[in-house]
């Protein structure tokens, strides 16, 4: 899917959780915004600062842990409007954008519009 962005946006994650599938999650507290993003929660993993992930990405073991349930990175694009961006993923309010260059990351759905 490509996409046009509509509006700025920049992440305020300078280091983003990044998550291989398996991996052992803390689970913290729900998201709760205005911006109205559902199912969002704060995790922790070993090494890293905490970071938001949606709950798609969070399994459960039998005895009550977390995990992640495949590989997952939280870094946000930092975009202005204008700029083209071809989406691969959406999860939870957001898509996973792949800019011209550059690494791919997330961008509020709210920030894009379809192209053509």
């Amino acid at each position: 899917m490509n996409y046009i962005v509509m509006a700025a946006h920049r992440s305020e994650f300078p280091h983003p959780i990044t998550l291989h599938r398996g991996q052992a999650l803390v689970v913290g507290e729900r998201y709760e915004g205005p911006e109205g993003w559902k199912d969002w929660f704060l995790c922790e993993a070993e090494g890293q600062q905490p970071g938001f992930v949606p709950a798609p990405v969070i399994g459960r073991d039998s005895q009550g842990g977390a995990f992640a349930t495949e590989d997952y990175c939280a870094r946000e694009l930092d975009v202005d409007p204008g700029q083209p961006l071809r989406g691969v993923r959406t999860l939870n309010g957001w898509a996973w954008c792949v800019p011209e260059s550059g690494e791919a990351g997330w961008v509020p759905l709210e920030k894009l519009r379809l192209a053509g």
